[in-house]
C-alpha cells in the first residue's frame, strides 16, 4: 500500500511533490549513520540526484533536520510521523502548507518529549529549559564587522535590500542571505557567530590586565603581543584576537595541513601578512623555542559541540555521553602541553562551545588545582538568542 492510499485524509488536496519530498527525506535518514556532518552528506546525496532543484533540495533537507531536532525521542513514531511532528515543531509558517499531510499521517498537534535527555551534565549557569527549547530553531547568521569597516558595510547592506540587525559589532541576518554576493568576506566582514564574537570581551579584560603592572610582569603594552592560537581551525578567534589585540606577534597552529592553508588563504583575504602558521599537535608538548614565549595562548580546544547543536541537530540523536570523557581527557592533556608555552604570568584563553561542566567549569577547577588563577569564566548564552552557547575562561600563570 502506498503512502497515498494509506492516510485518511484527502489525498487530492497535497501535492504530488509533498510526497517526494518526504519519501526522499525518509530514503536519507535511513541511510545516513552520523558518521560525517549531515550538511554534508546531504551535498553528497544530491550531486548524485540531478532530478532535484534548489527549492526541492532546500524542502527535502528541511525535513530532515526537522526529524534530527526531536533529538532520540519519538521512538514510537514512524519516520514519516516523526519528521511531520518536527517540521511543525520547527518550521512554524512554513509548515502551514503541509497541514493535509500532519492530519493523513496522524501527526501529534503538539510536541511532548525530550529533546536533550543530558541535563544532569550541564553547566550551572544554563538554563536547561531554555537550551532544550533552542535546539527547535535553526540559528541566524552572523558577521563581525571589523575595525573601520562599519558605515561601508551598512551602506552596502541598505544598498542591496537586505534586512539586518546590528548588536554592536555583529550583524544579525537571515541564514539565506548570500552575504558574500555583496560583502568582501575576511577583509569588511568576518562570518562568526554572536557568542563566538562575545569572546572578544575576554581579549579586551586581558588587554586590561597586561597593561597594569601589578598584574603583569611581561612585556610593555607598546610591544607586540605575542600570541598563539593553538588549535586555529578556520582562523576565527585568530582574527578577533588580531582586531582587538593588534599590534600582535601572532603564531597560529592546527593538526590538519589542509586547515593551515584555507587559514593562510583567509588571513591574505583579511590582509594580515605578518605571522607564523605551522602544522602542530596541541597533545604533544611544544617546540623547546615554545617554552615560556607568550603572553597569550587561546585554546579553542575540540569539545563536544554541544552549544552549536542547533546548527547540527544530528547531533542530538547521534550523541553518546561517553564523548564527554573522551574530550575531557582530551582536553586535559592539551591543557598540560600549553602551560609550558605560557610566559610567567602570562595568560590562557580556554574556550569550548559545549555546555556541560565536565569540559568547562571543571577544567577551569582542574588548573587552579595546578597554580592558574582564574581572572574571568563565563557561560555565553546564546540560546535565547539564536545563536551557539559557548564557555569561556582567562586564567593567568603563576609569576
Amino acid at each position: 500500500m502506498t503512502a497515498e492510499q494509506s492516510i485518511s485524509g484527502s489525498p487530492e488536496k497535497v501535492p504530488g511533490r509533498f510526497y517526494s519530498y518526504l519519501n526522499s527525506a525518509v530514503k536519507i535518514i535511513g541511510s545516513y549513520k552520523g558518521e560525517m556532518p549531515l550538511a554534508h552528506f546531504l551535498k553528497n546525496f544530491f550531486s548524485g540526484e540531478k532530478k532535484f532543484g534548489s527549492k526541492d533540495r532546500k524542502q527535502i533537507a528541511q525535513l530532515c533536520y526537522a526529524y534530527y531536532r526531536l533529538g532520540k525521542d519519538f521512538t514510537d513514531l514512524s519516520f514519516e510521523q516523526r519528521i511531520l511532528l518536527g517540521l511543525r515543531t520547527t518550521a512554524d509558517a512554513a509548515a502551514v502548507a503541509w497541514e493535509p499531510l500532519f492530519e493523513a499521517y496522524q501527526v501529534p498537534q503538539h510536541f511532548s518529549g525530550t529533546v536533550f535527555p543530558w541535563k544532569k551534565q550541564l553547566s550551572p549557569s544554563v538554563d536547561a529549559a531554555l537550551l532544550e527549547q533552542s535546539f527547535l530553531t535553526q540559528p541566524d547568521l552572523f558577521l563581525r564587522i571589523r575595525p573601520g569597516n562599519e558605515a561601508g558595510v551598512k551602506q552596502k547592506l541598505e544598498a542591496a535590500g537586505i534586512s539586518f540587525k546590528l548588536e554592536g559589532d555583529a550583524i544579525r541576518l537571515n541564514n539565506a542571505v548570500k552575504a558574500d554576493t555583496v560583502l568582501d568576506i575576511n577583509r569588511e566582514v568576518v562570518v562568526q557567530d554572536l557568542s563566538s564574537q562575545q569572546t572578544a570581551g575576554l581579549l579586551r579584560f586581558f588587554k586590561t590586565l597586561k597593561a597594569h603592572p601589578d598584574s603583569y610582569r611581561g612585556s610593555t603594552l607598546q610591544s607586540p603581543i605575542s600570541i598563539w592560537d593553538c588549535c586555529a581551525a578556520s582562523g576565527g578567534k585568530s582574527l578577533l584576537a588580531w582586531d582587538v589585540l593588534a599590534p600582535a606577534e601572532l603564531t597560529v597552529s592546527d593538526l590538519r595541513s589542509s586547515i593551515i592553508a584555507n587559514l593562510k588563504r583567509r588571513f591574505r583575504e583579511a590582509g594580515i601578512t605578518s605571522f607564523n602558521a605551522l602544522v602542530a599537535d596541541a597533545t604533544m608538548s611544544p617546540a623547546p623555542h615554545f617554552r615560556a614565549h607568550f603572553d597569550l595562548v587561546i585554546a579553542d580546544v575540540p569539545c563536544s559541540g554541544s552549544g552549536t547543536w542547533s546548527r547540527t541537530p544530528e547531533r542530538l540523536h547521534y550523541f553518546n555521553t561517553s564523548e564527554i570523557k573522551t574530550y575531557a581527557t582530551l582536553q586535559r592533556k592539551i591543557l598540560t602541553n600549553l602551560g609550558h608555552a605560557v610566559k610567567p604570568g602570562g595568560f590562557l584563553l580556554y574556550i569550548t562551545c559545549s555546555v556541560f561542566h565536565a569540559e568547562n567549569e571543571d577544567q577551569v577547577a582542574w588548573l587552579q588545582q595546578r597554580g592558574w588563577k582564574v581572572k574571568e569564566q563565563q557561560v555565553i548564552k546564546g540560546y535565547t538568542l539564536k545563536a551557539d552557547t559557548m564557555f569561556g575562561a582567562l586564567l593567568q600563570k603563576e609569576q
